[in-house]
């Protein structure tokens, strides 16, 4: 496969082989879905570079989208980075003080919002921000104020930008310029800005394209937010193909858009596939009877053809008849919530437990799980539609190699390494080895054929009063897999044994109340009903037996739902454990009571 100069290029190979096919699709405010064709996009791209150009934005220079995702997003995205600007991107749920940050740090001369909603954090920031020239609204007006303009007065700008001009500013674009600044979501400290060239897009566009079963003629769906790299992973990896993509308007209408949609494929953090799951398991065990028993042997026979796929074993004759009997009783049905065409789904940004992994693959889903970071654009390795393993995240890319270090930390080195964080040349330097080895923080093991497995996270570690050595994340996912659980925070540093942050499923739990009678007033009287705390007790019980002795969970403590607006999880739903610890200090205490 060729390399491009500058992602222009790369698009534009791809506007040349598909101009007629369609590019992107959306669902307008009557649910009616609008596309354009590759053509199309390519000429609102270059309307989008050329009034950047227009208002004085140059080679090199900074600008923000604050921003949902949306059509929108990746059309300015694409006119920046054509231009020769930066893209820097800005999660739509941040307070308008953590916006302020990134607007100032990033140096941005030029500011995209989505709606009235996002205008007005940046109101409110205004007199911070004293470098942004103009405003541009994706949604609506702002009239009256001329530091804001429409998208609309916006596209207008550049008509007299020739296109002499616009070539000019394609031309001097060189591999190892800046593309992006994409900032960490920030699980500790502040956020960083992890700076992406054009050649670290192109390498990794076509790394995912060699490794993925992505074609042409596929239909996605994108409802991740794009200021994350792995969003934008996706779309340059559509894009490189040619394949088109469909955004969620939000994630209230997720259901029923991906219904409508019918992908081919889709990538998600585990979060999605956890709810699904607890949600469909949680539906069986309702109904009961002979639809639970009908259930269960659907589950057991897929899991036999999961198990011949995985040994890449021939299905045995029985078998295979029994499974289309389970995919029609049983398994069509999700495959139908999910649109009815779903070849594969990728899954990544965290942990996916194996158990889910197994049982979406016994109904003929397969969630290849990879891994990546924002520092290395969101791609090394990943399991291939024919060669995975649950647990594991595959094997590295073309290109990308990997190796654990004498402390147990997995390494990368490729052309996928960001240049450097923004103006932080210290972390740079703690990060980047001088041989370009890029430190991930990730504890791991690698075995003879190549596949990767991520054990925890360095600062996650957790190390007991008694010395051992234990990664959290593992046991979380497996607690979760509960359906009266939600969300697990491990606690136990330097402790004689492990406890438990917990938050319970709403619907699961308030099903299993009307069950047994239990009365409540609100949600909170349930997270402290006595028998509420014995079933979650219960349940972490069952999952101990899963656990080393030393791994169970002695103590739990059940609080409110870790979000986005509580301050507790990234805008990729990572958990803040440090907030969660500082924030439930008195409940941690009271699991450990001085003898």
């Amino acid at each position: 496969m060729k390399d491009y100069r500058n992602f222009h290029e790369m698009l534009k190979e791809t506007v040349d082989k598909s101009a007629v096919r369609t590019a992107y699709s959306w669902y307008n405010e009557k649910g009616e879905r609008e596309s354009v064709i590759w053509s199309q996009y390519y000429d609102q791209v270059r309307q989008v570079s050329k009034s950047l150009m227009a208002l004085g934005v140059n080679k090199g220079d900074k600008v923000n989208i604050l921003s949902y995702t949306c059509y929108k997003w990746v059309l300015t995205d694409a006119g920046i980075t054509t231009a020769g600007a930066i893209s820097v991107g800005i999660y739509q749920s941040l307070l308008a003080k953590d916006v302020q940050y990134i607007v100032d740090h990033s140096d941005a001369v030029v500011l995209f919002v989505e709606d009235k909603n996002q205008l007005n954090k940046i109101l409110s920031i205004r007199d911070q921000i004293p470098k942004i020239r103009k405003v541009i609204l994706f949604k609506g007006d702002h009239a009256g104020d001329d530091w804001i303009l429409s998208y609309d007065q916006f596209l207008l700008l550049g008509k007299n930008v020739t296109d002499q001009e616009l070539q000019a500013r394609i031309n001097q674009t060189a591999p190892q310029d800046e593309a992006a600044i994409v900032y960490t979501s920030g699980t500790t400290g502040v956020p960083k800005g992890a700076v992406l060239t054009h050649d670290n897009i192109i390498f990794t566009s076509k790394a995912l394209l060699e490794c993925g079963d992505v074609c042409e003629d596929d239909q996605t769906f994108l409802f991740l937010p794009l200021a994350h790299v792995f969003a934008r992973l996706c779309v340059f990896g559509a894009l490189i193909s040619g394949a088109a993509t469909t955004f969620a308007t939000s994630m209230d209408t997720l259901v029923d858009e991906l219904k409508k949609t019918q992908p081919h494929w889709f990538a998600s953090v585990p979060r999605i596939y956890e709810k699904v799951y607890s949600k469909v398991v949680s539906g069986a065990e309702a109904k009961g009877g002979a639809a639970l028993k009908i259930f269960n042997w659907a589950c057991a026979v897929g899991n036999e053809v999961s198990d011949c796929k995985l040994n890449k074993q021939p299905i045995p004759l029985m078998t295979g008849l029994k499974y289309k009997i389970a995919t029609k009783l049983v398994f069509s049905k999700l495959q139908a919530a999910l649109g009815g065409r779903v070849r594969w789904a990728a899954s990544g940004a965290a942990p996916l437990n194996p158990t889910i992994a197994k049982f979406f693959h016994a109904a003929g889903i397969l969630i290849a799980e990879g891994i990546g970071m924002t520092e290395n654009t969101s791609f090394t390795n990943v399991n291939r539609i024919d060669n995975y393993r649950f647990g594991w995240v595959g094997l590295p890319a073309p290109g990308v190699e990997q190796k654990i270090d004498s402390d147990g930390e997995v390494l990368f080195r490729g052309r996928n390494v960001m240049k450097e964080y923004y103006k932080m040349p210290k972390e740079t330097a703690e990060t980047i080895s001088a041989d370009g080895w890029l430190r991930t923080g990730d504890l791991g093991e690698i075995d003879d054929q190549g596949f990767l497995k991520i054990t925890g996270r360095k600062k996650d570690l957790i190390i007991t009063a008694g010395g051992k050595n234990i990664a959290p994340s593992a046991i979380e996912g497996t607690i979760a897999t509960s359906k009266y659980i939600a969300q697990v925070c491990v606690i136990g540093d330097k402790r004689n044994y492990l406890s438990a942050l917990v938050t319970l499923d709403q619907e699961n739990v308030k099903a299993y109340a009307a069950d047994n009678n239990i009365a409540y007033n609100s949600f909170d009287d349930l997270m402290t009903n006595e028998k509420i705390v014995q079933l979650i007790e219960g349940e972490v019980a069952r999952k101990n037996k899963e656990f080393a002795s030393f791994e169970t969970i002695k103590k739990i403590s059940i609080v409110p739902e870790f979000t986005i607006d509580n301050g507790l999880l990234t805008p990729t739903l990572k958990l803040k454990r440090n907030v969660a610890v500082k924030k439930y200090e008195k409940e941690i205490e009271a699991m450990y009571p001085s003898k």
